[in-house]
C-alpha cells in the first residue's frame, strides 16, 4: 500500500522539540497525573490501587468501566456502540479501512486532518474534495456537497470542530449532511476529537453518531481532555461498524494499555470538571488571540467557534513554510505552515497553551511581522 507522506506530522516531528514557544500545539494544556487526580477529587493514595494491577493485556474492546464512561458523552450511544482504539488517529485509520474499498467514492472536506483523504486514496477509493472557503466561514457549502455526492458515494468524511480552522457545524447543518448521505445510503464519518471546546453554551457539540443512523464518530483523550499521553481514542457508531472495525483492529491493536484505560476512565467519569478547565483555557486564550489579531494589520482570520487551533492569513511575500521556518529560527516560535493543509498563505496556530506562553509567543510574532514590513 502506498500512501502520501503525512505533511503536518512530518512538520511537527521536525520542529516541535526545537522551539521556545510551541504555538503549533493542538492539545489543551496537558494535565499531569497529579493534576488529573486533584481535578477529579482524588489524591496520590488512590494510586495505591494500581499496585496489584497485573500488566497483562487489557479487556479487548476496552473495560466495561471505560466503555460506560465514553458512552455517557453521547445522547444515544450505549457501551455496545463503542470500541476503544490507539488514539483518535487509530480510530480514523480503522474506520476508513473497515468501511472503504477500492473504487468507492469518498467525499472529504478540505482542509482537514490528512487521514481523511490520504487513507481512502491509498485504499484505491475515488476521493473527491469539498473545499471549505473563508467566505463561507469554513463550513461546508451544502449545495456543493449535494453536487459531489453521487449514488456510488460510500462515505462523507467531515471534521467537527474542524482542524485546522476551528469552524463548527451546528445540529441543523449536521442533519442536512445526514439527509444528503441518507439519500444515497452513505456513511458519514465525523472526526470529533476537538468536541467539548465550543466557545459558546455548554461547549459540547452534538455528535454525528446521535444525528444519523449511519453516523460514525471518532474521538479521544488528547485535545479537549488534555491527556494525549494516554494514546487512547474510540469509535462510536452502529453495531455493524463496531464489528467491522473490531476485525481490522485485531490485526494492529489487540487492546489498549491497562493504565491508559484506567486514567481515561477517571477523566471521563469526571468529564464536567475536565471540560470546564479546557473551556476556561480555550475561551480566555481565544479572547487574547482575538485582541492580538485585531491589532495586527498584516493578519486576518475567520474567528474560530470551537477547537484549539485556527488559521491565520498573513500578508507577506513568503511561502507558508518559509514564513514558519524563518519565524522559528529568528524568534523560536512554532506555527504550522498552511502548506501542510494545502492552504498556502495561511499558518495554523494553537491557542490552548498556558496563557503566559501564548502571550509571550504572540509578542515575538509581532516583532517578526514588524521586521517583515520594514523589509518589504
Amino acid at each position: 500500500m502506498q500512501i502520501d507522506p503525512f505533511a503536518v506530522e512530518i512538520w511537527m516531528n521536525e520542529w516541535e522539540t526545537k522551539c521556545t514557544h510551541n504555538l503549533a500545539e493542538t492539545c489543551v494544556e496537558s494535565l499531569t497525573i497529579a493534576e488529573l487526580l486533584q481535578l477529579t477529587g482524588q489524591n496520590e493514595s488512590d494510586l495505591s490501587a494500581l499496585l496489584p494491577m497485573k500488566m497483562t493485556y487489557g479487556e479487548i474492546r476496552g473495560s466495561a468501566r471505560l466503555l460506560a464512561a465514553i458512552s455517557a458523552l453521547y445522547a444515544g450511544q450505549v457501551p455496545e456502540n463503542i470500541i476503544v482504539t490507539h488514539g483518535t488517529i487509530g480510530a480514523n485509520m480503522l474506520v476508513h479501512k473497515a468501511l472503504v474499498a477500492r473504487g468507492d467514492r469518498v467525499v472529504a472536506v478540505v482542509p482537514t486532518y490528512q487521514q481523511h483523504y490520504s487513507i481512502p486514496a491509498s485504499i484505491g477509493a475515488d476521493v473527491v474534495p469539498l473545499k471549505l472557503r473563508a467566505e463561507d466561514g469554513f463550513v461546508p457549502d451544502l449545495d456543493a456537497l449535494r453536487a459531489l455526492v453521487t449514488p456510488d458515494t460510500r462515505m462523507i468524511a467531515i471534521n467537527n470542530p474542524n482542524n485546522p480552522t476551528g469552524a463548527l457545524m451546528d445540529r441543523a447543518m449536521l442533519e442536512e449532511i445526514a439527509a444528503i448521505a441518507r439519500d444515497v445510503d452513505a456513511w458519514v464519518l465525523c472526526d470529533e476529537v476537538y468536541r467539548g471546546t465550543d466557545q459558546q453554551g455548554d461547549g459540547m457539540t452534538v455528535s454525528i453518531a446521535d444525528v444519523y443512523e449511519k453516523g460514525v464518530a471518532t474521538a479521544g483523550m488528547s485535545k479537549a481532555f488534555s491527556l494525549a499521553g494516554l494514546r487512547l481514542g474510540w469509535v462510536a457508531g452502529p453495531a455493524e461498524v463496531i464489528e467491522a472495525v473490531s476485525i481490522h483492529r485485531d490485526y494492529d491493536t489487540i487492546s489498549v494499555g491497562k493504565l491508559d484505560d484506567h486514567f481515561a476512565a477517571i477523566a471521563l467519569e469526571n468529564q464536567d470538571r475536565v471540560l470546564a478547565r479546557s473551556q476556561r483555557i480555550t475561551r480566555e486564550n481565544l479572547a487574547l488571540l482575538a485582541d492580538w489579531v485585531e491589532a495586527e494589520p498584516g493578519i486576518d482570520w475567520v474567528k474560530p467557534a470551537s477547537g484549539t487551533v485556527t488559521l491565520l492569513k498573513y500578508d507577506a511575500p513568503l511561502g507558508s513554510r518559509e514564513f514558519c521556518v524563518q519565524l522559528m529560527e529568528e524568534e523560536g516560535v512554532l506555527f504550522t505552515p498552511g502548506a501542510a493543509f494545502d492552504m498556502e498563505g495561511y499558518v495554523r496556530i494553537g491557542f490552548a497553551n498556558p496563557m503566559a506562553d501564548l502571550r509571550a509567543g504572540l509578542e515575538k510574532v509581532s516583532r517578526f511581522l514588524a521586521r517583515l514590513e520594514t523589509h518589504a
